[in-house]
C-alpha cells in the first residue's frame, strides 16, 4: 500500500501578523506610541504547520485566504517551509486574515484577530477530506468555523488533536471526536469552567482521554484518563525576544513528534524543546527545526 503523502494535516487560520514593539503594552484607555512595526505570516493554522514542518513531518495546511497580496505572503511562507498547500481554499473578495500583536520590551504580547478569509471556512470539500482521512494526525485550532473543525475531526483516520484557543465552550459532539486536548493553563480553565488548573484537568479528562497543557517555561502537563499527571520540565530559554507563537511551535512540534511514533511524552518534551527557541526569536512563525530541537534536549 503507498504511503499517504501527509504524515500531518493541520485544518486551521491564516493570517498576515502586524506586530507593534512598544515598551509595555497598553492599559484600558491608554494610548502608548510603537517604537516599530513588522508585518509577517502568522494565525495558529498556519504557525502550527511550520512548525510540523520544521520538525520533520510531511506536512500540508487546510484553511482559507483572501484574493490579496496577504495570501500570496502567507502562502509563499508556508511553501518555503515546506507545507503542502495545494488544498488551501480562495474566498475571492474577501480580505485575508490579519492579526495585530502588540509585544512589549520584555517580549509579552497581546493579540487582536480580524478572521477575514477565515471565517469562510466552514466545511471541507473532497480534496480536503481525503488529505485528512489519510493523515497520521490532523491537528485543528479554533480560529475557524467550528464546522470545519468538527468536519474535520469525523473525517480524520488518524491522531485527532485540537488546541482549544482562543478558548471557547466545547459541543459535546466535537470534543467525542477527540483525542488529545492540547491547551495552556488559562485555557484549561476557561473551557473546562473551572478556577484553577488542579480542577479543571479532572474535568477535561471526564471528556477528552489526553489533555496536554502547556506552561509556559515551566513545561508542561501530560494527563491522560486512568493515570497520574505528568510534569514535563521547562527547557529554559537562553533570551526572551517574543512570546508570540511559543504555544504553536510547542503544538506543531507535538503533533510531528507524534505522527512519527513518539507517546505522549516524549512528543511534549520536544514541543517544551520547540517553544523554548521560539521565544528566542522575534515574529509568530519562528519554530525552530528538528535538528535545532534536538540540539536544545541535548543541551
Amino acid at each position: 500500500m503507498p504511503r499517504p503523502p501527509y504524515d500531518v494535516v493541520v485544518v486551521g487560520s491564516a493570517n498576515l501578523d502586524v506586530v507593534l514593539d512598544v515598551r509595555a503594552v497598553p492599559r484600558p484607555g491608554e494610548t502608548v506610541l510603537a517604537r516599530g512595526r513588522t508585518t509577517g505570516p502568522g494565525g495558529k493554522g498556519a504557525n502550527q504547520a511550520v512548525a510540523a514542518a520544521r520538525s520533520g513531518a510531511r506536512t500540508a495546511f487546510v484553511g482559507a485566504v483572501g484574493d490579496d497580496d496577504a495570501a500570496a505572503v502567507l502562502l509563499d511562507a508556508l511553501g518555503d517551509a515546506g507545507v503542502g498547500t495545494s488544498a488551501a481554499l480562495l474566498s475571492p473578495q474577501t480580505a485575508t486574515g490579519t492579526a495585530y500583536v502588540v509585544v512589549d520590551e520584555a517580549g509579552e504580547n497581546a493579540i487582536v484577530v480580524d478572521p477575514g478569509a477565515n471565517a469562510t471556512l466552514t466545511g471541507l470539500g473532497d480534496a480536503q477530506r481525503d488529505l485528512v482521512a489519510a493523515a497520521a494526525v490532523v491537528l485543528c485550532q479554533l480560529e475557524v468555523p467550528l464546522g470545519a473543525v468538527r468536519e474535520a475531526l469525523a473525517a480524520a483516520g488518524g491522531l485527532r488533536v485540537l488546541n482549544a484557543a482562543p478558548a471557547q465552550p466545547l459541543p459535546d459532539d466535537l470534543v467525542g471526536l477527540l483525542d488529545v486536548l492540547v491547551v495552556n493553563a488559562q485555557e484549561a480553565r476557561d473551557v473546562a469552567g473551572a478556577a484553577s488548573l488542579d480542577e479543571a484537568v479532572p474535568l477535561l479528562l471526564a471528556r477528552v482521554p489526553e489533555v496536554v497543557v502547556t506552561l509556559g517555561p515551566d513545561g508542561a502537563l501530560v494527563a491522560r484518563r486512568g493515570e497520574d499527571p505528568v510534569a514535563v520540565p521547562g527547557v529554559p530559554a537562553r533570551r526572551v525576544a517574543d512570546t508570540t507563537g511559543a504555544g504553536d511551535a510547542f503544538t506543531g512540534a507535538y503533533a510531528a513528534a507524534r505522527a512519527a511514533g513518539a507517546d505522549a511524552l516524549d512528543a511534549a518534551r520536544t514541543g517544551c524543546a520547540a517553544g523554548s527557541l521560539a521565544v528566542e526569536r522575534a515574529g509568530a512563525a519562528t519554530a525552530p527545526t528538528r535538528d535545532e530541537v534536538r540540539e536544545r534536549l541535548q543541551a
